[in-house]
């Protein structure tokens, strides 16, 4: 059975035996329903010790290592360690996420603990600085962070009785923190000579400003404020890690295993030794202590939970057992009683009732353990140690049978015969050893064919071979019980094998990836009845596959829950059960086995959701089963969006020229031309890459993109309005369900959402800061409040905002594989689904995160690549279309049927009313009632069905389908080719807009004296373009292979063409039919002119570094120019016809005769005064001044004069287009900038009157035409693009005190105060030891008085006085501005001079001071609202001038 799916049985999680107490403290609590809350691994448990049940939280996927419990006392919040480690807050009743807090720490979450009302949560992280953050946890929104200390936090508690006030404790300090606006400020506690400055473990607050707290040694320190006030010594022998507070008073644990209860006022009530009672042991330490009513909770260092009921507090109630600290490698499963043996490097064996779900014995040994096996019979129980001996007890009274040391190094396995007679020991030296379990476990054999150690063995069901696998991964076979090793395969034909766990082996191919090391799986065991077989690997995962598993890289099932490696995995007897165990996080979890038959009646209990896919995922492996894409959506899937450079790097690279522009601003040079032009129209569409991306409006205009502009197309007037907000592709567009407003997102290093008005064609918000190189997906909620997006980053983040606050509300990784579509449910705002490459992704919101379920498919087929999706009439039905031509209908996150829809990929769906209307790769457009039962109708689009008023000619039948949209009784169709349609309800089909399609365009040639142009693409198409009102595409015609270039003759009736093959043809300009055509190159055509006059030449310019130039009467070539040393990209021929300018690629300006093509130079003062036909030349000294300052990064690649030779267009590789005045003489010459397409703008042409610029853009396959408007005419048009970069410093005018006030450099000064030579470290500075990672500059901030230790040295101390601030001389204006104020209808003065804020008061002269800056004030406001008077806002310099504290305060109070 070769099958590669995944198996249709499931494991459940049944029960976990353990607790983690190590390295963690504060983590066991009762929830309001009396359940008992805490984590071991990466799950969080509630168990129910009435009805002896777990319940388990699996939205993790790594240790858990910290706990805190809302005070209503049903929500947790656990946090992780991890790389990107999150905190999930959850509901112990239910166990479903209710939010996920994340993207701020690194490293891991070490304490976490909720305010008195239960609406924040502080967290502090495991990173260097120790980070303390303050969220508003239902919304997943940061509303503080600092850093919290140089050294380990241990405890942190908000103060209950004061709001806003928190302390946290740890290595060497205490600090009392109070969050203020979203600012948290620390004061250290002073330990005075009340107490040694020593580690603090665990705190609790009172009210009045105590804070009582345990520390290293066992005393109990006192707080009041933030002074030790006084210390209970000896409260424990020990230290202590565990102080919890409830109504009666306070619960302290200690190493020392004493638990003690404390009255509300810190008096002793009653002390419990746990080490005294019968359950204790030496050694017990308690790391977690729970008191509630009569009750108490405590959770020990060895992974134990007790339960103490106060009236019999010498009896605790032991309710959870886990192996202490040290690897569990070690298990072994009863062969007849549902029983599993579990040993440790504890040096514990641990026999555990899989139906009590308890710990039945244990026995501890001399040496850690490192296998075990139980013998056939049951009796006996051998056990392998890692000092190369082993045990054998009897299993029924754990008492010695023998103890046999044969080998120096650790025993790996240990397995006996099916008959029971053999038992054989593998060893890390190599070697397996048989014993005879009837001899007293005497020596019989010995296998010694492995060159590594030993890893895995299974008997045969006759006991006469053995087969081990061992650490190189080879698998070898030896007869029994001699240790004959069997070379000849023939042999081992029919045997049958009593167990199979070994990883390496035909049956077990399947579970290895396609590309593994060999080692990362540590354990197998097969099922042979229920043919399955479940894998324990190095990643925490518990795996299910099909056995036998014979082809690579099988499906699997997969299962979280273990944090690090599992380090073994068993049947139990029955095959009832799985039992797991895992190595670092020490617990053993049991998991039940549901066979299919059972799924069907489970299927309405909904598994435990969680953010990893843990219920049951199918594996990502290569899917042999699913078809091959079709090829569109391939092509698509290859298309990168990086650039080498993006726009928001220009200020960047501008800086790096910096002695460049200096040079240039010291010359005077031309300015910018007094002219402009204005985007006029756009002829294109994007359709080859994007979907769903074009719409009615409310005033029934079009709204679509193409480049980099959002265009509003007005069919009635076949006029545009552009959004030219955007600086490259726009790759998305939503419209608010209003119809008004438009959501666009583009490419970009940072990219950016515009949200604007398709009415004012005006901004409302720009989303940035959490999309990397770009956005492919938007969509606004049905309320409108709402944008969710998806980044075309690695991750595919998804992100869901508030649009119009401009805040981010949760985000996620969405998919390795990219999203086309994401959609949010219209009657659910918090709920998504996302479609992609084999993704089907059902989203809901929680808090900071967005919790995701891939969609169930069950038996109706596989997870095909989805390529668009729509809710339905409800909100749990949702519609897919597949890249197969099927609608997939889902119900929650269950697909109930498959409809096939169309042929080819279904791209784009819209919802109506009553019922739904789809387009697909054949073209077809077809409406469905609401059920999709029933087409209704279709529409073929066809170019027979084109209606006479179309704007240009259909290029192809059936052409692929992008985006559909329905309104004003028509239905809006975009497709591939770049057309948009309407289609009229009776069929007939109008043409609206349209451009290239997918492929660079590069040809363009306007026409000597008609409103048209020709262009040329490598989309092998040749178009001419109507350039008056009318706007359309007047002819096409398909060529044999693309072309780069194109060229009108003088009389306008010929148009000669140049291909990407090396040939070029000449066409009639009305027919587009062949005149002739040539080939003589084999490179591509780059370049094509006819000579001035009757035309009588024509230049051909290719990529092979030639000019051909030909008769065009007698259609022969008459010369060649030979010289150029790169490719050629510009031509131009001289207004006589005999001399040609050619540019090439190596920056050359060379000139040639015609028609022979001799070579010439001439000087540069003299190129100036050849009159020339056209300019279309990049080089010389008539054009220096149009490369940019950083023309290493970026080329000019066209540009093009007017005919009155005043004013020079160009294009370039950013994507502007601009204007420069002619000759453009001088470096870096002036020039007005206009952005509308994305990447490289490769042609710009004048047409024949000046009237308008056409321009084209490479990759975003657009024509635009602009308006050139005279000096004086400037339209206040909102669209007018922005006039020249170039910075106001290079014009000169400023005033000398301007220049100085902007060339203070506010960071650098505090180190050059440095006057006298110091040594050592100043006092404020000692105690916060710098961090590696940044070590700042002396500061100049005022040392902060309670940080100032006294040092115990003088035995008599002197009081020591304050001063107190009377008068300060002085006030701000060298460099400051606005910064005097009256205040109380003008009886004050507010100003600021230093790091002080001064309140003068008129009538009598005094001052009073705000002292609460650390650094020179740089700017002072009053707040004019009459319901804050009095309010000022004062910022100051630091050392992290990103930090501008803004510290409001109060006049006149303070």
């Amino acid at each position: 059975m070769a099958d590669r799916s995944a198996p249709s049985c499931h494991l459940r999680l049944e029960w976990v035996y353990g607790y983690r107490g190590h390295q963690c403290r504060n983590n066991l609590y009762y929830t309001a329903a009396k359940e008992i809350v805490y984590f071991v691994a990466g799950v969080g448990v509630v168990y129910s010790p009435r009805e002896h049940r777990q319940k388990f939280y699996l939205g993790h996927q790594d240790d858990i290592i910290s706990l805190a419990l809302h005070p209503e006392r049903v929500l947790v919040a656990t946090g992780q360690v991890g790389k990107e480690p999150y905190i999930c807050v959850w509901d112990s009743y239910t166990v479903q996420t209710v939010s996920v807090l994340k993207d701020v720490h690194t490293h891991g979450i070490a304490c976490l603990a909720f305010d008195l009302d239960g609406q924040r949560l502080v967290s502090v992280g495991l990173d260097s600085k120790n980070t303390v953050c303050v969220w508003d946890w239902r919304k997943g929104k940061l509303l503080s962070m600092a850093p919290g200390h140089t050294d380990r936090i241990f405890d942190i508690s908000w103060d209950l009785y004061q709001p806003n006030k928190l302390v946290s404790c740890g290595v060497k300090h205490i600090k009392f923190w109070s969050l203020c606006g979203n600012s948290l400020t620390p004061k250290r506690g002073v330990f005075g000579k009340t107490g040694d400055l020593q580690t603090i473990l665990c705190l609790a607050c009172a009210r009045d400003e105590v804070t009582y707290s345990g520390a290293l040694n066992g005393d109990i320190y006192v707080w009041k404020g933030i002074n030790l006030v006084r210390t209970i010594q000896g409260a424990h022998a020990a230290g202590i890690f565990s102080m919890n507070a409830c109504e009666e008073g306070f619960a302290t644990g200690g190493r020392d295993g004493c638990v003690r209860l404390w009255d509300l006022n810190f008096k002793p009530i009653t002390v419990i030794d746990l080490r005294e009672t019968d359950q204790g042991y030496k050694g017990l330490s308690v790391r977690s202590v729970c008191w509630r009513g009569d009750h108490i909770l405590v959770g020990t260092q060895d992974s134990e939970i007790f339960e103490i009921v106060v009236h019999e507090r010498n009896k605790p109630f032991l309710i959870m057992q886990g192996h202490c600290e040290g690897e569990l490698w070690a298990l072994a499963v009863h062969p007849t009683k549902p029983l599993a043996m579990t040993g440790s490097d504890d040096r514990s064996v641990r026999i555990w009732s899989l139906i009590d779900h308890a710990l039945i014995a244990r026995c501890n040994m001399e040496e850690p353990i490192r296998c075990a096996a139980v013998s056939t019979d049951g009796i006996h129980l051998a056990l392998g140690m890692k000092d190369g001996s082993f045990t054998v007890l009897r299993v029924r009274d754990m008492t010695e049978v023998v103890h046999i040391k044969d080998r120096k190094e650790a025993i790996h396995e240990l397995k006996y015969s099916p008959d029971g007679n053999f038992l054989a020991v593998g060893s890390n030296d190599s070697s397996v050893d048989i014993y005879g379990v009837v001899q007293r476990y005497k020596k019989v054999g010995e296998c010694i064919g492995s060159l590594s150690f030993i890893t895995h063995m299974d008997w045969s069901s006759d006991s006469k071979y053995l087969q081990t696998n061992d650490g190189n991964g080879k698998r070898l076979f030896y007869r029994m019980p001699s240790g004959k090793e069997v070379t000849n395969k023939e042999e081992l034909k029919g045997v049958q094998w009593a167990s199979w766990t070994c990883v390496s082996g035909l049956e077990v191919n399947g579970i290895w990836p396609k590309y593994s090391d060999i080692n990362d799986i540590n354990s197998v065991d097969a099922n042979f009845i229920g043919q399955v077989m479940v894998t324990a690997d190095d990643y925490g995962i518990v795996k299910l596959f099909r056995y036998p598993c014979l082809r690579k890289g099988a499906k699997f099932k997969k299962y979280l829950g273990h944090s690090a490696h599992v380090t073994n995995v068993r049947w139990s007897h029955d095959h009832q059960w799985v039992v797991s165990i895992g190595g670092a996080d020490h617990s053993v979890f049991q998991w039940k086995f549901v066979p299919d038959r059972k799924l069907k009646d489970s299927l309405h209990i909904a598994p435990q959701e969680s953010l990893v896919d843990s219920n049951s995922d199918e594996s990502d492996s290569d899917q042999s089963d699913v078809p091959e894409l079709d090829s569109e959506i391939e092509q698509e899937t290859q298309i990168t969006y990086r650039r080498q450079v993006y726009k928001e790097d220009l200020p960047q690279l501008k800086e790096q020229c910096k002695e460049k522009r200096k040079s240039a601003a010291s010359k005077r040079r031309e300015r910018a031309p007094g002219n402009s032009i204005r985007l006029h129209f756009v002829h294109g569409y994007r359709g080859y890459d994007c979907r769903s991306n074009l719409f009615y409006t409310q005033t029934g205009e079009i709204v679509y993109h193409v480049a980099a502009v959002g265009v509003v197309y007005n069919r009635q007037q076949n006029t545009q309005r552009f959004y030219l907000g955007h600086d490259d592709d726009i790759l998305c567009l939503a419209i608010h369900p209003l119809k008004d407003y438009v959501a666009t997102g583009q490419v970009g290093r940072d990219s950016s959402i515009h949200i604007w008005d398709t009415e004012t064609i005006k901004p409302l918000s720009v989303l940035k800061g959490y999309h990397q190189y770009g956005v492919c997906a938007v969509d606004f909620s049905a309320d409108g409040k709402r944008l969710a997006s998806v980044g075309i980053d690695d991750n595919h983040t998804i992100v869901l905002w508030d649009w119009k606050k401009g805040e981010k509300l949760s985000a996620v990784r969405g998919s390795k594989d990219k999203i086309f579509v994401v959609k949010i449910n219209p009657y659910m705002p918090d709920k998504l689904i996302t479609v992609g490459i084999k993704h089907m992704k059902f989203w809901r919101r929680a808090g900071g995160g967005l919790i995701g379920r891939k969609g169930c498919i069950g038996a109706l087929g596989r997870t095909d690549t989805m390529m668009c999706a729509v809710y339905g009439w409800t909100e749990e039905m949702a519609f897919s279309g597949t890249s197969t031509g099927d609608v997939c209908i889902w119900r929650d996150v269950f697909l109930i049927k498959t409809v096939k829809a169309h042929d080819g990929p279904v791209f784009s769906m819209h919802a109506l009313e009553k019922g739904f209307v789809t387009g697909g790769k054949d073209g077809v457009v077809a409406l469905w009632d609401d059920t999709f039962e029933r087409c209704l109708k279709t529409y073929a689009i066809k170019r027979a069905a084109l209606a006479p008023g179309s704007k240009g000619l259909l290029l192809e039948d059936n052409p692929s389908i992008r985006a559909i949209s329905l309104g004003h009784g028509h239905i809006l169709v975009g497709t591939k080719n770049g057309e948009i349609l309407e289609v009229d309800k009776s069929g007939p089909i109008t043409l609206l807009v349209q451009g290239h399609m997918e492929g660079e365009v590069w040809g363009l040639a306007t026409h000597p004296h008609l409103p048209i142009c020709a262009t040329v693409s490598d989309d092998k198409t040749l178009r001419i373009w109507d350039l008056s009102p009318s706007h359309c595409m007047l002819a096409v015609r398909k060529l044999k292979k693309g072309g780069r270039c194109c060229c009108f003759s003088p009389d306008g009736k010929a148009l000669a063409v140049g291909l990407n093959d090396g040939s070029f043809l000449i066409v009639n300009a009305d027919t587009l039919e062949d005149l002739v055509s040539f080939q003589h190159r084999k490179d591509v055509i780059s370049e094509i002119r006819f000579s001035p006059g009757a035309g009588k030449y024509l230049a051909v310019a290719s990529c092979d570094n030639f000019v051909d130039i030909y008769n065009v009467m007698s259609s022969k070539r008459v010369g060649i120019c030979k010289g150029a040393s790169s490719y050629i990209t510009h031509m131009d021929w001289d207004v006589r016809g005999k001399l040609l300018q050619v540019n090439t690629g190596a920056k050359e300006q060379l000139f040639f005769e015609a028609p022979r093509g001799k070579k010439q130079t001439i000087p540069s003062l003299e190129v100036e005064k050849i009159g020339w036909a056209s300019w279309t030349s990049v080089l010389g000294s008539c054009c220096e001044g149009i490369w940019p300052i950083i023309g290493e990064v970026t080329d000019v690649t066209a540009s093009c004069l007017t005919s009155d030779s005043k004013v020079l267009a160009t294009g370039d590789d950013f994507g502007f287009v601009k204007l420069f005045r002619y000759p453009a003489k001088g470096k870096f010459g002036k020039f007005k900038r206009y952005v509308a397409h994305s990447t490289h703008v490769t042609n710009v042409r004048w047409t024949y009157d000046d009237s308008l610029l056409v321009t084209v853009g490479g990759a975003d396959t657009s024509l635009m035409l602009w308006t050139y408007e005279m000096e004086g005419h400037r339209d206040s048009r909102q669209c007018d693009s922005e006039e020249s970069d170039l910075d106001s410093e290079e014009d000169g005018g400023y005033d000398s005190d301007v220049t100085r006030e902007n060339e203070i450099n506010y960071t650098i000064k505090a180190l050059s105060t440095n006057i006298r030579p110091m040594f050592g470290i100043k006092p404020h500075l000692q105690q916060k030891e710098p961090t590696l990672d940044e070590r700042p500059p002396v500061s100049r901030a005022l040392p902060q008085p309670e940080k100032l230790q006294t040092n115990n040295v003088g035995k008599k101390k002197r009081p020591i006085e304050d001063l107190i601030l009377e008068l300060v001389f002085g006030y701000r204006g060298k460099d400051c501005r606005n910064n005097v104020h009256y205040l109380n209808d003008g009886a004050d003065v507010i100003y600021h001079t230093a790091s002080i804020g001064i309140l003068y008061n008129v009538a009598t002269g005094s001052q009073s001071f705000y002292q609460e800056h650390n650094d020179d004030i740089l700017c002072l406001t009053v707040n004019q609202h009459p319901k804050f008077t009095n309010i000022v806002a004062t910022g100051q310099e630091t050392q992290q001038i990103c930090q501008l504290q803004l510290l409001l305060f109060m006049c006149g109070m303070q």
